[in-house]
């Protein structure tokens, strides 16, 4: 790879949003068995219909405090946890099935009205309440940057979250657990790699062109996966 990292350094979450579950079925033929969705009855729907299948789903898309319940009947992570309320959802959910959660902040490091996710300065005091809710697990960040198609802001964009999850690892309580970026999509993978990514969610470059456009999925077509 021209970013000098290995290719086991960087997780690929394969997006399936708006894919009918028989291409998705041949993409984990194909070797995909890390999923990701954004939308939790799209999700909860596809899940069930590849059921067999040994495949990792995750939940990447804004998730709303009373679609909690749907959303962990498939998810077995989540990576926009971005407010004290959905960790409170999740966690009394959570300790009702007796289990763990995998999960990532979600920042907004383009400072876009449209976009989900904690401030930057937020952060900090974010973490430290989290330390009161037993069944999640921090694990690192996420973001989505700037969606266009200026490099220097894109990359500003992963080196803030990168600068964030540096600072995190030294301060925060849960210190060396926040270890995952997860940034970059089909459009800017290449440079979030570049930018210390471990996760990147990439879908149309895969699957082709969706027929809706982002922002049915995204809040002002917030990114391309």
């Amino acid at each position: 790879m021209r970013s000098g990292r290995s290719p086991n350094a960087v997780r690929f979450v394969l997006v399936t949003k708006t894919v009918a579950p028989e291409r998705v079925l041949e993409a984990i033929r194909a070797g995909a068995n890390d999923l990701g969705e954004n939308k939790v009855q799209e999700g909860r729907s596809k899940a069930q219909a590849l059921c067999g299948e040994a495949v990792h789903w995750t939940m990447i898309g804004h998730l709303q405090s009373n679609k909690v319940k749907d959303a962990l009947r498939f998810a077995e992570e989540v990576q926009s946890l971005d407010r004290l309320s959905l960790a409170t959802a999740l966690e009394k959910r959570l300790q009702y099935l007796g289990r763990g959660l995998d999960v990532l902040v979600q920042v907004n490091t383009s400072g876009e009205a449209s976009k989900y996710g904690l401030r930057p300065e937020d952060v900090p005091a974010f973490l430290r309440e989290l330390r009161a809710f037993d069944a999640l697990r921090p694990k690192g960040f996420m973001t989505l940057a700037t969606f266009t198609p200026d490099e220097v802001e894109v990359r500003r964009c992963f080196r803030l979250l990168r600068h964030i999850r540096d600072r995190a690892k030294a301060e925060a309580p849960q210190g060396g657990s926040l270890v995952d970026l997860s940034m970059g999509m089909s459009g800017d993978y290449a440079w979030a790699i570049e930018e210390g990514a471990s996760i990147v969610r990439v879908g149309q470059a895969v699957f082709g062109p969706r027929p809706v456009p982002d922002s049915h999925y995204w809040p002002g077509a917030a990114g391309t996966a």
